[in-house]
């Protein structure tokens, strides 16, 4: 059966149907590779590696030389399936059932990819080819996994080669409820703590010569987790931090352990950087342990900084798309998780806007047909206007 590539339901289903959980690639990109490359798309297949991570297969599709830049940025990697069992229809068939369409990257986020592709399409046709620009797609298979060898490697790969893009709209489902909810403009930063208390191990009848180390990584972690960091900004929810982990590498009852480990994530505004996170850790810590004559470690690593793509152009081409196609004026928000805009915030003005994200990662993961369709029309409305405009 031939794919029609400006159908954004048969699209997706054929997505679907490639079991790519990260990282593999499972004919995903190919797929898509085969119907850009008839469209006059000049296709690159980039795989990178990293000592101690999964190789990655990418795609990097361009058609078009000139300016203005516009691209389409994704990812094919879906999460496990969970218990299959649980599901009632098969993850990786693509079924359509009673208008809804049920797979593992339904939403998150192969229907979105389909309909950005089945979209350039039809604008593509329209037009029998790009009337000015260019246009293309970033899609990694590395977004659901360490994010090491995927978007961050191709836009080195793309700066290496002096390839500009002026703007980048990453197909995340950004809707709560529907379509025309939320534009995301921004994103919280992300930091990632691990704090170690070391003690002394001994007899649990003799803690006069031992160190007990829980205590004081309770008192520590106490100390961090009720400290208020903000009260948000103009554009950003309050930071906050999570205790994730507590670990005692300890399994005997009467044994005082050795240390006590404590695992931390923050979710900060734009109220801090980086640095500035870090350090205020690094005294709220110091305070709480003085107190308790506590010995510890502290490590960080981070999964992105935070950013703002303020109004301008680009928001406000794709605000109106959104209105005239659903009649709602979406709200611009920062708010959930860590996507790959992260990335592409660095090299030009990048913007969020996708299916609704009710059931990513659940059993039964799901979109209306209709949805799928009306998404389509908004990225159509978004491109034409964009090159007409920009």
């Amino acid at each position: 059966m031939t794919l029609v590539p400006t159908d954004p339901v048969a699209l997706s289903q054929a997505l679907i149907r490639c079991e790519s959980v990260t990282p593999d690639e499972a004919g995903a990109l190919t797929l898509l590779q085969n119907v850009l490359e008839p469209a006059g798309f000049t296709c690159h297949r980039l795989v990178f590696s990293e000592p101690g991570t999964p190789d990655v297969d990418n795609l990097y599709a361009r058609l078009g030389t000139g300016r203005p830049h516009l691209s389409f940025a994704g990812h094919t990697d879906v999460v496990p399936v969970g218990n299959e069992a649980a599901w009632t229809v098969p993850p990786f068939a693509g079924e359509v059932r009673d208008g809804i369409l049920y797979g593992r990257g339904a939403v998150d986020m192969k229907g979105c990819i389909a309909a950005f592709v089945a979209a350039s399409m039809k604008y593509i046709h329209h037009y029998n080819g790009l009337p000015r620009g260019s246009l293309s797609f970033i899609i990694t298979g590395d977004e659901e996994g360490p994010s090491i060898n995927g978007t961050m490697k191709i836009l080195d790969w793309l700066k290496a080669r002096d390839e500009v893009i002026d703007a980048c709209l990453v197909g995340e489902p950004s809707n709560p409820n529907a379509l025309g909810d939320e534009i995301r403009i921004g994103r919280r930063g992300s930091l990632n703590v691990d704090l170690t208390v070391h003690g002394i191990q001994g007899h649990s009848a003799y803690p006069q010569i031992a160190d007990n180390p829980v205590p004081k990584l309770a008192r520590i972690i106490d100390r961090l987790s009720t400290t208020k960091l903000d009260d948000g900004t103009e554009n950003f929810q309050p930071s906050n931090l999570q205790v994730t982990v507590i670990s005692v590498p300890n399994t005997a009852t009467n044994v005082i352990p050795g240390r006590a480990i404590a695992k931390l994530n923050i979710r900060y505004n734009d109220g801090w950087t980086r640095p500035s996170i870090e350090e205020w850790v690094r005294k709220t810590a110091a305070s709480a342990a003085s107190e308790v004559d506590a010995k510890y470690d502290l490590a960080f690593s981070g999964t992105g900084d935070v950013f703002l793509t303020k109004p301008g152009p680009l928001v406000s081409t794709l605000k109106d798309a959104v209105k005239s196609v659903t009649g709602r004026t979406p709200a611009l928000t920062t708010g959930g998780g860590t996507s790959d805009a992260r990335f592409i915030k660095d090299i030009c003005p990048v913007v969020e806007f996708g299916l609704v994200n009710k059931t990513i990662h659940q059993v039964d993961e799901r979109t209306s047909v209709a949805d799928l369709e009306t998404l389509t029309e908004i990225y159509g409305r978004f491109i034409s206007d964009f090159f007409r405009n920009g």
